[in-house]
């Protein structure tokens, strides 16, 4: 399976696969991309809105997508730049 967990402590939910979002980090299920939670809580919405907007997924997913972020705040941010400068 080309899936791979990101290894990351405390992280268990958020993996990437080369097959899914261009193997950008995603949320464990979906086809979410951290960067798109990050973007979603950087334009005031909390994990209300979040699950509102996205049903499907846990509060311990999007804890897990934050926590990515936090450990991996350059790359996040790199990605969501690259996505708002297209």
């Amino acid at each position: 399976m080309a899936t791979t967990e990101t290894g990351r402590i405390g992280v268990r939910r958020v993996v990437r696969d080369p097959e899914i979002m261009f193997g950008e980090p995603t949320i464990v299920g979906s086809r979410v991309p951290v960067s798109t939670i990050v973007v979603a809580a950087q334009g005031g919405d909390g994990l209300d809105g979040i699950l509102k907007g996205y049903p499907h997924l846990t509060p311990e997913g999007i804890a897990d997508a934050f926590a990515f972020y936090v450990q991996n705040r350059e790359e996040i941010d790199q990605i969501i730049a690259e996505f708002e400068s297209d």
